[in-house]
């Protein structure tokens, strides 16, 4: 999780917004962290180049454990 929470922050970071310290299961992308759709759209490009898969292929992903959950599938 220590790797996605560094991803999420540089996208943060990149759209000049707070990072944050720690990753929850329960967060929601957008309500908890603060992303729109522009930072989805970024988040989703970064996950995939780092690890070769579209988080959203298969629908909507709107929690931290959503993503999380895809990733484990890949191990």
């Amino acid at each position: 999780m220590n790797e996605l929470l560094e991803i999420i922050n540089i996208v943060l970071a990149n759209r000049g917004k707070k990072t944050i310290e720690r990753l929850q299961p329960d967060m929601n992308l957008r309500n908890d962290i603060g992303f729109d759709s522009l930072d989805l759209a970024e988040l989703t490009v970064r996950i995939e180049v780092k690890y070769d898969i579209d988080i959203f292929a298969n629908g909507l992903v709107s929690t931290v454990g959503e993503i999380t959950e895809k990733l484990a599938k890949l191990e």
